[in-house]
């Protein structure tokens, strides 16, 4: 009877197999939807990616309207600095929203390896004596990104960054518009057993690289047996000239005894910061 009621059964009938689900095309979204769509992506990947997509999609990309939306949205106390000293939009070029929402140059540091973690990449670099090397600091310098510094030696050390303002996000008239201030600011100290001098120079260049404004400090040495203290040295560019567009930071270090090796000036987290001036 078993084998009988088997034989019996229907035959299962297999499942329709499902239809496969259209792509999603983005590219048939009205242009406003597609735009607040967009708004979602990170400024790099929009510049590198999505700009190539086609040419609607670049024109949405290359449009002030889409990075107005960004900084609404993500950085809405910068909105009013920068529809104010926005030029008229250039046709085929991206956005310089685009850069400045991509770079994010407002309030971060501009020097590159401010503290050697690094080594010495991003520095030019002179050696007097032994030269720069990069140790562990002796005391801790606070909200510095890495617990290390340079070490110069028994004669003047010198290192320099020159930063392109226009490079990091920053453009002509936005630079030129006095709504704008550059922080500069580095710390120096020396080690317990030696004293050291340091200097410091900070120049506001022009595009052709001539002096418009600077600041320079050459503190008091520090003397030997100083428990090996360190000290802060800033500046605030307020005033800004019009036709800043590159600033030069440079320091040098040395030690009191001219003793051979590493017993100079110990510098780290430098920093160059645009800020707003949002009064």
């Amino acid at each position: 009877m078993g084998a009988s009621a088997s034989r019996d059964r229907p035959a299962r009938v297999p499942a329709p197999e499902p239809e496969p689900e259209e792509a999603l095309d983005l590219s048939q979204l009205p242009p406003e939807l597609l735009l607040v769509v967009l708004s979602h992506v990170p400024p790099r990947t929009l510049l590198g990616c999505c700009r190539r997509v086609c040419r609607g999609w670049r024109a949405l990309v290359d449009c002030q309207a889409l990075w107005l939306l960004i900084l609404a949205r993500d950085h809405g106390v910068l909105l009013p600095l920068a529809r104010s000293c926005l030029p008229p939009a250039r046709d085929g070029r991206p956005s310089l929203l685009g850069r400045f929402c991509e770079r994010r140059p407002i309030g971060r540091n501009l020097i590159r390896n401010p503290c050697g973690q690094e080594g010495l990449r991003k520095w030019m670099v002179q050696h007097g004596g032994d030269g720069w090397v990069v140790e562990g600091n002796r005391s801790t310098v606070p909200g510095a990104p890495s617990q290390t510094c340079f070490v110069s030696s028994f004669s003047w050390c010198r290192k320099k960054q020159v930063l392109d303002l226009e490079e990091e996000g920053l453009w002509p008239e936005l630079l030129d518009s006095g709504k704008i201030e550059i922080c500069v600011s580095d710390w120096w100290g020396a080690r317990h057993d030696s004293g050291c001098m340091y200097r410091l120079l900070v120049q506001l260049l022009d595009a052709n690289q001539t002096v418009l404004d600077k600041f320079s400090a050459m503190p008091v040495p520090i003397q030997q047996w100083n428990n090996n203290v360190c000290f802060q040295v800033t500046h605030v560019f307020s005033n800004i000239k019009m036709g800043v567009r590159f600033v030069s930071f440079e320091h040098w270090g040395q030690d009191t005894q001219f003793w051979a090796g590493h017993y100079g000036a110990r510098v780290t987290n430098s920093s160059v910061v645009v800020r707003a001036r949002l009064s």
